[in-house]
């Protein structure tokens, strides 16, 4: 019998809208490019707040978190998605996104444990790669240090 966290359950992904921005055609692209990779995905719809999402990862058991943002506000946004995931318990969980974030911000919070960031016109096969592997290496990991 597998549990919910099995490592050979679909990938879970949340996608969301955090903030004032309500720009969301991106992110239905990338919701629905995802689900017709054979990923699970939620998506919690616009003008979420971190808490919010948060509360969304746990109650889905999610192995990422894909934030969309396009208003600016990155810089605060990504970084307590990620204190709030890990005041939780849910380190494990991946953070990734996108948006207009410059390289350099981008840099910046991938410093402070935010995944891949990936901009407007990235194919979407490059995001669905980069969770295939990041996800299932996250999954070795925890399953090396619980077993």
């Amino acid at each position: 019998m597998t549990t919910p966290s099995a490592p050979d359950r679909p990938i879970r992904v949340l996608v969301a809208k955090a903030g004032l921005d309500g720009h969301d055609r991106g992110a239905k692209v990338v919701a629905a490019a995802l689900r017709d990779a054979g990923f699970e995905v939620v998506y919690t719809g616009l003008r979420q707040t971190p808490e919010m999402i948060v509360e969304a990862a746990l109650q889905e058991d999610v192995d990422a978190v894909g934030l969309s943002i396009h208003s600016g506000a990155h810089m605060t946004l990504f970084p307590r998605v990620v204190a709030l995931l890990a005041a939780r318990g849910l380190s494990h969980v991946l953070v990734t996104g996108g948006g207009i974030i410059p390289p350099a911000d981008a840099a910046a919070l991938e410093a402070q444990g935010v995944g891949r960031l990936f901009g407007p016109g990235t194919p979407t096969r490059d995001l669905v790669e980069y969770l295939r592997t990041t996800v299932g290496e996250r999954r070795a990991r925890r399953a090396v240090a619980s077993g």
